[in-house]
């Protein structure tokens, strides 16, 4: 799946470019906070717009001059940084949330599929509020693994585990890289994550 970005935003006195092309595997964002490496994942996600550009996953084009697809027509999934799980829905419902966004044509992981993968089943009737920090972000990747996407967005999504969480999230992630070879955006500062994380770096500087 061929990812072909080049977008520009304006955000107060800032100018937040990128211009990037890749492939299979994970593509690391890298670069110091606040150089806007989270506003262009936001750009892909369709949560913010370039001032100019384009998007294209695969032979869908998501941004151009004459497209703006909405954020739930582009087949995106997102890991935010804090998980952001619904608090008054149990652990399966926010499951089975993400499962129904997608068109049932283009669902390509179940619920019992996601469950399994990611070691889950004892938490379904759970609510949020009392999950440790690596059991959310599981629970969150489930989610967005259940809308179908075609590409994953991961917006540092282990800055606040500590650092045995850290370590088995990102387990989980080199299986989605590997296992599903689902393509992944993924943002990051951490020399350390991107080393061991990444098939392809973009720096995004100040």
């Amino acid at each position: 799946m061929a990812i072909d970005i080049d977008v520009t935003r304006r955000l107060g006195d800032r100018t937040i470019a990128a211009r990037f092309a890749a492939g299979p595997g994970l593509t690391a964002l890298f670069g110091p906070s606040g150089a806007g490496k989270t506003s262009v994942l936001n750009m892909v996600a369709g949560l913010l717009c370039p001032d100019r550009g384009h998007i294209r996953i695969g032979e869908r084009t998501l941004f151009d001059g004459a497209i703006d697809l909405p954020p739930e027509a582009r087949r995106v999934g997102y890991v935010f940084q804090d998980g952001r799980l619904f608090p008054h829905r149990r652990v399966r419902a926010n499951l089975t949330y993400g499962h129904d966004l997608a068109a049932p044509a283009n669902r390509w992981m179940g619920l019992d599929e996601a469950v399994r993968f990611l070691g889950i089943g004892h938490l379904l009737d759970r609510w949020p509020h009392s999950l440790s920090g690596g059991e959310a972000q599981r629970v969150a990747i489930g989610r967005a693994l259940l809308a179908s996407p075609e590409i994953l967005l991961m917006d540092e999504p282990l800055s606040s585990l500590d650092a045995a969480r850290r370590g088995d999230i990102m387990a989980v992630i080199e299986r989605i890289r590997d296992e599903l070879k689902l393509p992944v955006l993924y943002v990051s500062h951490d020399r350390a994550e991107v080393d061991r994380l990444a098939t392809s770096v973009v720096e995004i500087g100040e």
